[in-house]
């Protein structure tokens, strides 16, 4: 494993500001369209419900940044999964834990599906979902601004690696749609 920190900032915003002010459907919807994931992975759009009815159902949204600094500066970017996959796997936990807790809905951090091996996902053959009682998309497949969301929200900025190598940290950035007054994380 890695030496790296890794800290948590939480942010609870009302979502009728936040499908205002961070939602940008129709520019993130075409940075989707260009990954190879889309319409392939049950994580990813095109979705068969209507994003913003769907999300409006909730007053409010718990943002949850995870901020992973590896200790040496100097990794090769190919490492990043191995940083992140840890720490999506206990936020995705967290997550679905507090779905059955407060009956919310869950919006993961976007990347390949971790609970099938990358490639095998039963969309692209049309089938269901092995695993949707643990499948989530995330705040980007929804639609939302994660780089106006970090800096705004949380006065970071998303950070990508330079000539091959990991950038000073990595974001991981999640939510939880929810109708409480209060959540703690």
């Amino acid at each position: 494993m890695l030496n790296h920190t890794t800290q948590y900032f939480i942010k609870q915003i009302s979502v009728s500001e936040y499908l205002a002010h961070y939602r940008d459907a129709e520019r993130f919807g075409a940075c989707c369209k260009s990954c190879s994931n889309y319409a392939k992975s049950w994580a990813c759009p095109p979705f068969d419900f209507d994003v913003k009815q769907r999300l409006s159902q909730y007053r409010n949204l718990l943002l949850i940044v995870c901020k992973i600094t590896p200790m040496d500066t100097a990794l090769p970017l190919t490492n990043s999964r191995e940083l992140i996959r840890p720490e999506r796997i206990n936020l995705e936990k967290k997550l679905l834990d507090l779905e059955k807790q407060y009956n919310g809905l869950s919006a993961a951090y976007v990347g390949s599906c971790l609970y099938c091996p990358e490639g095998t996902c039963t969309r692209a053959n049309g089938q269901p979902c092995w695993h949707p009682e643990l499948v989530r998309p995330s705040l980007e497949g929804y639609g939302f601004d994660i780089g106006k969301t970090t800096k705004e929200l949380f006065g970071m900025d998303l950070l990508w690696g330079k000539e091959g190598h990991l950038p000073e940290y990595l974001l991981l950035v999640c939510g939880f749609f929810h109708n409480e007054s209060h959540i703690d994380f």
